[in-house]
C-alpha cells in the first residue's frame, strides 16, 4: 500500500498547501481518503482524477470535503477514458444534506458506509471508530487483504481512549494532531502528546502527524510528539509526500 499526501493542513489551505486529502494505492487500485481544499490540483501532479476508483470521506467538515464538488464538475466536463463511469463516494449517511450532495447523476454516486460493518474496497478492507468531534466523524482502520499491512487514520477527534485498540500494532498511525502539549480547554482535536501517547499505547510502526497548524512552531510540535511516542519512528506530513506501508 503507497499513500501519498496532496493535503494536510486543518480547516483552511496555507502557503500553497492544502487540507485533509490523501492518496491510497495498491496493485491499480486508486483510493481518495478525504478530498479537501487543493485536493483536485495536487492529486493532478500524480494522477490522473478520471482514474480513481472511489473516494471515501470521514466526515463533512469543509476541510475534508472542500474539493468535491469540483472533482464532480472534473468527472463531468474532463474529456478522457474514465476508468469508473460512476466514481462512487464514501460518506457516512447520519448527515441526509451532505450526504445527498454525493450524488451527481451519471456522475457520481453517494454511498452509506456502515460504520458498524467492515467496507471491501477492492483490495482494502475498512473498518471505522466514531470519533470525538462536533459532528459525526470516523476514523479508518484500512488494511490491504494481499498484504496484512494497516494503515489507521484517526480523521478528527479529541482523544479517547477506544483509539488505542482500534490503532493496535498498525503499521502507520495517520493522527490528527492540531495543537501543541499545552493547549489549555476543551479540544476537539488531538495534541502532539496525545498522537505520540497514542503511537506508543498502540505499538504502531510509524506515527505521521496529519492536520496540522498554520502558525504554531511544527519543529516542537514534531519533538513533544517524538518524546510521548518513545521509539516510534515520528514524522509530520508534508505536499507530495509517499510512504509505502
Amino acid at each position: 500500500m503507497k499513500v501519498t499526501v496532496l493535503g494536510y493542513l486543518g480547516g483552511y489551505p496555507a502557503d500553497n498547501i492544502g487540507t485533509s486529502a490523501y492518496l491510497l494505492e495498491s496493485g491499480s487500485y486508486h483510493l481518495l481518503l478525504d478530498c479537501g481544499s487543493g485536493a483536485l490540483l495536487n492529486l493532478q501532479h500524480v494522477l490522473d482524477p478520471l482514474q480513481l476508483d472511489a473516494v471515501i470521506l470521514s466526515h463533512y467538515h469543509h476541510d475534508h470535503t472542500a474539493d468535491v464538488g469540483v472533482l464532480q464538475y472534473y468527472w463531468q466536463l474532463r474529456q478522457g477514458d474514465k476508468k469508473e463511469p460512476v466514481l462512487p463516494i464514501y460518506g457516512s449517511s447520519q448527515d441526509p444534506l451532505n450526504f445527498a450532495s454525493l450524488t451527481m447523476q451519471g456522475i457520481t454516486q453517494g454511498k452509506a458506509y456502515d460504520p458498524d460493518a467492515t467496507l471491501q474496497l477492492g483490495p482494502f478492507k475498512i473498518n471505522f471508530l466514531r470519533t470525538v468531534h462536533p459532528v459525526p466523524a470516523y476514523a479508518m482502520r484500512i488494511e490491504e487483504q494481499e498484504t496484512g499491512k494497516t494503515l489507521v487514520f484517526t480523521a478528527d477527534t479529541a482523544f479517547f481512549d477506544g483509539l488505542v485498540p482500534f490503532s493496535k500494532y498498525a503499521d502507520l498511525l495517520m493522527a490528527d494532531t492540531n495543537f501543541l502539549a499545552d493547549k489549555p480547554g476543551k479540544i476537539w482535536h488531538m495534541t502532539s502528546a496525545q498522537s505520540g501517547e497514542l503511537a506508543r499505547r498502540a505499538q504502531v510502526g510509524k506515527l505521521l502527524l496529519t492536520h496540522l497548524p498554520q502558525q504554531l512552531d511544527l519543529q516542537v510540535l514534531l519533538d513533544q510528539a517524538r518524546t510521548a511516542a518513545g521509539n516510534v519512528p515520528t514524522k509530520l506530513a508534508s505536499l507530495g509526500q509517499t510512504i509505502q506501508v
